[in-house]
């Protein structure tokens, strides 16, 4: 296992630890609240965690007919849902007490996983498995935030994990603002993040139409967008629309909402 691979292990291993702590506090009640994932409560978020993790340890997948849910839009849907469903009638402690047997069994199986092992990743693109880890640790801090937020207990903001969330989505923003935002060549766009996790990137549209990062950023731009951590989160991660979130603009503000509508950056 490389320095990289080691260190999102440790990412991955961090947040499903935080989730577990966080379960260990739940009422009964709290356990079949809403999440900002539709269909999904924060029972249905454990579950989500075990199946995935489950399946990666070869695990044989659940027996289970997945009824026609409005939120399970297409066969990848399906299937991430199949592990869902398998598990709707089990006590939440129960779950999770099966998320901590999944994780103890990861955390003894990835070290002999080669880290420049090619599989598919979630994006349908091929990468290492070292990135696939980096995947993982990522949609399991955001499985984390959704059940935090679902229940009132925030936290682990700025785990490890966190900056796995960033290293992946934040590639997207080029397209976020040359593609789903229309933005003309010559127009930028400025990201400033404040805490608990910061960062300040500026994208530039090229000649050709293409987004890209500048090199240096600018002061100011055609169009301006401050957030907290969290409002970014939630947008790229697709989690609400710009309607839910605290942000303010500058610049072009025509521009500035076109890109906000179009930050969802996951499947």
């Amino acid at each position: 296992m490389n320095d990289e691979m080691r260190a999102d292990v440790a990412a991955f291993e961090q947040t499903v630890r935080s989730s577990l702590a966080l379960a260990a506090t739940l009422g009964a009640a709290e356990w079949d609240r809403p999440t900002d994932c539709p269909g999904w409560t924060v029972k249905d978020q454990f579950a989500h965690l075990v199946s995935v993790e489950a399946s990666l340890l070869g695990d044989p997948p659940p027996e289970v007919e997945v009824p026609e849910f409005d939120h399970v839009r297409n066969d990848f849907g399906r299937f991430l849902e199949a592990g869902v469903h398998a598990r709707r009638s089990v006590p939440g402690p129960q779950v999770a007490a099966e998320l901590a047997d999944v994780l103890e069994r990861r955390l003894a199986q990835l070290p002999g996983i080669d880290p420049g092992k090619r599989t598919m990743l979630p994006n349908g693109k091929e990468g290492t498995y070292a990135l696939f880890v980096k995947f993982r640790a990522m949609d399991c801090w955001t499985h984390e935030q959704d059940v935090r937020r679902a229940v009132g207990r925030p936290g682990n903001l700025d785990a490890p994990a966190a900056a796995c969330f960033w290293d992946i989505l934040a590639k997207g923003l080029p397209l976020v603002v040359a593609r789903k935002a229309g933005a003309e060549p010559g127009q930028s766009v400025l990201f400033r993040i404040t805490g608990p996790v910061e960062r300040r990137v500026a994208v530039v549209v090229d000649d050709g139409g293409r987004g890209a990062f500048a090199g240096d950023v600018p002061d100011a731009a055609t169009a301006e967008l401050d957030m907290d951590w969290e409002c970014y989160v939630r947008l790229t991660a697709g989690r609400c629309g710009p309607d839910a979130v605290k942000t303010q603009v500058k610049g072009d503000a025509e521009l500035a909402h076109r890109v906000l509508a179009g930050m969802s950056l996951t499947p």
